[in-house]
């Protein structure tokens, strides 16, 4: 009986070593998307408020002055 004890400890390992590898392996981008959204949404916040505080309009600044090149908004 005592033997039997002995092989049931490897087999809980294995049970939670493969528990463990599939969380450990689960996708994990649909947070990234989901927070990238928030910060292309927060960026564009800080750049509505940057022009409200400079007395601008965002548009008006970038027809008659040349713009930094932006990457593509995610939309969400």
């Amino acid at each position: 009986m005592a033997a039997l004890a002995w092989l049931l400890i490897p087999l809980f390992a294995v049970v939670g070593a493969a528990i463990w590898g599939s969380w450990a392996q689960r996708n994990k981008t649909i947070g990234d998307v989901a927070e990238l959204a928030g910060y292309a949404r927060f960026r564009d916040a800080m750049e509505r408020s940057h022009a409200a505080v400079a007395g601008t309009d965002p548009e008006m600044t970038s027809a008659t002055s040349p713009s930094p090149v932006r990457s593509s908004h995610v939309s969400g």
